[in-house]
């Protein structure tokens, strides 16, 4: 099994492309030893050569020409994609469905809180049914059950349910529902080494922390080092809970919760732009290394 990460940052990457402030001024001046990455996105490989996209942000194309191995086959088209699947319905996860849009059908695999806001307020899957068709295929994150992707041998999957809101285009925004956001849990089936995946996690109860104590490789959000980042920014008025994310800081922060899985290898992926440990300099980012926790960037490969 392979992993790579395509893309490490939050919704509009970074720099994000409309900002002047901190890190993304800095970059922008190449004042900061930070480096840019695109917005957040994982790719896996089972036996074959053929791979699952996780989430499909606004920046595939980049990703993709910047991944030989999800570049076109042999012939006049093709591609190493075998199927996508969605952690959520929000926007900077899944967009980029429609740079895929000149091809075979898509196979795509999502819940169906997940399904229902793409062909409702958000009615992606309908536009591309005009173009090459999507076949989707329901996943029940149960947090139990593992399920397989076809064609791509050698790897299976768990989906929980996370504790997060849906956007705000879904039918359901003021009413969660459990697969509106969840985590993932890849296992190479030749190791049984088990990777935790979860861009978006806003809380870990117990039930949780048992899933990801079974795991050895736990990849979660890292959207936010403080509750109240953006507003101390100027950059948003939304603390990190009311976005559905868990920041770094704090005595109930991400790096609290961590600490318990110390041997685990974790790292922190979906690093917003205002974050400073984008910054390797920085003494919030030397805090997440002192902490034995790594910053994901795009390119990063894991391989179990």
């Amino acid at each position: 099994m392979q992993i790579r990460v395509l893309g490490s940052a939050a919704g509009g990457g970074f720099p994000q492309w409309n900002s002047n402030v901190g890190l993304n001024r800095a970059l922008h001046e190449g004042t900061t030893a930070a480096v840019a990455r695109t917005q957040s996105s994982i790719a896996v490989r089972g036996d074959n050569d053929r791979w699952l996209l996780i989430n499909a942000s606004p920046d595939i194309r980049q990703q993709i020409l910047e991944t030989p191995a999800l570049r076109a086959t042999p012939g006049e088209r093709g591609t190493g994609i075998e199927a996508i699947l969605l952690m959520d319905s929000q926007i900077d996860h899944t967009t980029g469905l429609t740079l895929m849009r000149e091809g075979a059908p898509l196979n795509v695999y999502c819940t169906r809180q997940v399904h229902e806001d793409l062909t409702t307020g958000l009615p992606l899957l309908n536009v591309l049914d005009h173009f090459c068709g999507v076949r989707w295929q329901e996943i029940v994150p149960d947090g139990d059950n593992t399920f397989t992707i076809a064609n791509l041998p050698g790897v299976r999957f768990i989906a929980v349910a996370l504790s997060s809101a849906a956007p705000p285009y879904s039918p359901h925004r003021a009413d969660p529902h459990p697969g509106d956001n969840i985590g993932l849990v890849i296992i190479d089936e030749h190791t049984g080494h088990r990777v935790f995946y979860a861009p978006g996690l806003g809380a870990v109860d117990e039930a949780l922390a048992g899933l990801m104590a079974g795991c050895d490789t736990l990849l979660v959000d890292g959207t936010f080092f403080t509750e109240t980042e953006m507003i101390d920014q100027g950059v948003g008025t939304k603390t990190a809970a009311s976005m559905g994310h868990l920041p770094q800081s704090g005595e109930r922060g991400m790096l609290a919760k961590l600490a318990r899985f110390a041997d685990k290898r974790r790292i922190l992926i979906h690093i917003n732009n205002t974050n400073p440990i984008l910054d390797p300099d920085s003494p919030e980012r030397a805090t997440v290394a002192a902490a034995g926790v790594e910053v994901a960037y795009d390119g990063m490969e894991i391989r179990p």
